[in-house]
């Protein structure tokens, strides 16, 4: 396929379309977009060795500007959708249990992978679409930790989103949240003092207005009950955010100049996932280094290269395999030990670095 758009259209508007039938009529519709986020994927990255297309990053990409704004607007209206079905038991048992997953997933890879391309983008509207996005699921604070926090201090100990060396996923968790909020809060207030910015202007007003809006919303359009669910899907989605966080980064970290601050932010500072239908699905993110190496490069023109360091399965399948510390430490402890050996300077397969 010439066109890495179309697939990338095919394969993000797809799972929203799956889930809303899902949603209006239930049945064999709410498993199949599960099916879509889950087993379809895993298989067709396995069964395929193939490798996205990079678009010329000097190009300029309307139309992939134009699926980003689809995609937040399908965001919405699917939330809409499974909430009311929900919460006002439309869709119940074990179908609804399908629906719920099969959205939070959606939420998760793709909806949080598109409104991190958003926020990245040069206009305002895009910006700010991306910020909805993540509003929509109450992170609003994301938007700033990710641009005046993690993107400056990846891969050091002034970034809560960088998993260190044998830290656990979970252990992760209880750091990582809390402590994005607290450091992209000191740095938009920062910001305030430095530009003379009211307080009424700060971003974390309209994070925590929008994120009421969307809560009265969930109640009226499903009870106590639909909010309760939109609840869930919300941490379900944050939660899958700070795990893509977690693999990306896990182990690897920025070396201390003399004059003790970190070295610039390299290729070798991001894990990556060559596998071509998650990678249409999450919008490139499995590129991770050369977004941190060109965070402003629209999502069809990141590279993906074969000195960068890559994972053993695809992102969601490393995501899962998170999940259990122990497996996790055994598979990644020494691909994270021999990466960082090599950028240190040492003998690749020399298993003794430690923070």
């Amino acid at each position: 396929m010439r066109h890495p758009l179309v697939l990338f259209a095919l394969a993000t508007l797809t799972a929203p379309a799956l889930l809303a039938l899902g949603a209006l009529m239930g049945g064999g519709w709410a498993w199949a977009g599960l099916l879509w986020m889950t087993l379809l994927t895993a298989v067709l990255d396995e069964a395929v060795a193939w490798t996205l297309p990079s678009e010329d990053p000097a190009a300029e990409f309307p139309r992939a500007d134009a699926l980003s704004l689809v995609l937040v607007v399908a965001q919405i209206g699917l939330l809409g959708l499974v909430i009311q079905a929900l919460g006002q038991g439309r869709v119940a048992g074990i179908e609804a249990l399908a629906l719920a997953l099969g959205t939070g997933l959606f939420l998760g890879q793709v909806g949080n992978s598109n409104a991190h391309e958003l926020i990245h983008r040069s206009t305002r509207r895009l910006r700010r679409a991306g910020v909805l996005a993540y509003v929509s699921v109450l992170h609003g604070q994301h938007v700033s930790g990710h641009l005046l926090v993690h993107h400056v201090h990846v891969g050091t100990r002034a970034d809560p989103n960088s998993a260190r060396w044998g830290e656990g996923l979970y252990r992760f968790f209880l750091r990582a949240w809390p402590g994005e909020l607290r450091h992209a809060f000191a740095a938009e207030r920062a910001r305030d003092r430095a530009t003379g910015r009211p307080p009424w202007h700060n971003p974390f007003a309209a994070y925590l207005l929008g994120g009421l809006a969307f809560l009265a919303l969930a109640l009226w359009l499903g009870g106590p009950v639909g909010l309760a669910w939109y609840l869930g899907l919300a941490a379900f989605a944050q939660l899958q955010l700070m795990t893509s966080d977690y693999v990306q980064h896990y182990g690897l970290r920025r070396e201390t100049g003399p004059d003790g601050r970190p070295e610039p932010v390299r290729p070798r500072h991001s894990w990556n996932a060559p596998h071509w239908f998650s990678a249409a699905l999450m919008l490139n993110a499995p590129r991770h280094s050369d977004h941190h190496a060109h965070p402003a490069r629209p999502y069809p023109a990141l590279r993906l290269e074969d000195d960068m360091p890559h994972l053993p399965y695809s992102l969601p399948v490393m995501a899962c395999i998170a999940l259990w510390p122990g497996h996790w430490r055994r598979l990644m402890d020494p691909l994270a030990t021999a990466w960082q050996n090599r950028m240190d300077g040492r003998p690749d397969d020399l298993p003794d670095w430690r923070p």
